[in-house]
């Protein structure tokens, strides 16, 4: 069994946020939210840097990186199928 928690992010940014704040300590934050402190620290470095390409301009996702990877996939979604055949046929004959 794992004793792994897992937090939702709604969670994860409210935290960053206090702690981003300053208005109370790591150490506090920790103690309120039943989270580790470098877990907080390691939150609210994610947070500033999530915020730094927020506003840089550069996403993750762009719809033109998604339609390039779709196409990508259709491709070798469209090659397999021919192997698939051609195999197929190749073990008919057998």
């Amino acid at each position: 069994m794992s004793n792994r928690r897992r937090f939702s992010a709604e969670f994860k940014a409210r935290v960053a946020l206090d702690a981003l704040s300053g208005e109370h300590t790591i150490s506090e934050l920790a103690s309120k939210h039943g989270v580790h402190p470098n877990q907080i620290s390691t939150w609210k470095k994610q947070a500033k840097e999530g915020i730094v390409e927020l506003f840089s301009g550069k996403t993750k996702n762009t719809p033109q990186n998604n339609e390039a990877q779709i196409k990508d996939l259709h491709a070798k979604i469209g090659q397999l199928l021919v192997e698939k055949d051609f195999l197929q046929q190749a073990f008919a004959k057998i």
